[in-house]
């Protein structure tokens, strides 16, 4: 088994709500607190999940990419091996990758093995932090089952997010993966990330300028 979160590219209109919910969850949740440092000023604490956004093209020809991004949960983890003491691992029933905190010194040599940058120092507790998946939440029997998923997941208000199993060819996530060329980021590093994303649809063309005048005469 190989849990994981699929991120709809063409649904997801950074709204930042599983940001949010992740913060709020994991502030409370098994593996928080997640502090913030000043959190009236300028936000400097940690995030487990980032939304990064992307411009590209010339007026009026231009389009806006949000890309979800945080622990992969890789299959071939490089934060695993590099760890001392053992504190980074991955859990053989369902893939996850954890820190335990009772383990971590704070060498913080897994935020450098980590390609995608997911990672978190925590000044006040002196250990590295991250996404979790919401394994707690996951395993919370006094849940009902449809609330047990990531908090990031419940939230998103277009359903971008789907989670599941990858390794089951059955699965919603492996049939998306499928049949909408999913894809994973930087595939040429050979970590093997487990989170993967669905590609944009293309978007119809944007009217030229001239076009678009015209059009608000004939309107208006």
């Amino acid at each position: 088994m190989q849990l994981t979160i699929i991120t709809d590219l063409n649904k997801c209109v950074g709204c930042k709500s599983c940001q949010v919910s992740c913060k709020e969850h994991n502030a409370s949740g098994a593996f928080g607190s997640v502090p913030d440092h000043a959190p009236y000023n300028d936000p400097d604490g940690m995030w487990w999940n980032r939304i990064v956004t992307m411009e590209s093209g010339e007026f009026p020809n231009t389009s806006v990419l949000y890309l979800p991004k945080a622990c992969m949960h890789c299959y071939d983890a490089p934060c695993v091996p590099v760890c001392p003491t053992g504190a980074s691992y991955k859990r053989v029933d369902n893939g996850v990758v954890l820190v335990d905190y009772d383990a971590c010194i704070g060498c913080q040599l897994c935020i450098w093995a980590c390609p995608y940058g997911v990672r978190e120092f925590d000044e006040h507790e002196g250990v590295v932090k991250k996404c979790t998946m919401c394994v707690d939440r996951l395993e919370d029997e006094s849940l009902p089952l449809r609330e047990r998923q990531p908090a990031c997941v419940q939230s998103c208000p277009t359903h971008a997010r789907v989670f599941g199993d990858l390794d089951d060819q059955q699965s919603e996530v492996s049939q998306l993966v499928a049949q909408r060329q999913g894809f994973a980021l930087l595939p040429e590093l050979g970590a093997r990330p487990a989170v993967h994303y669905l590609p944009r649809r293309p978007s119809p063309v944007v009217l030229a300028e001239e076009e678009v005048l015209k059009v608000m005469e004939e309107r208006y």
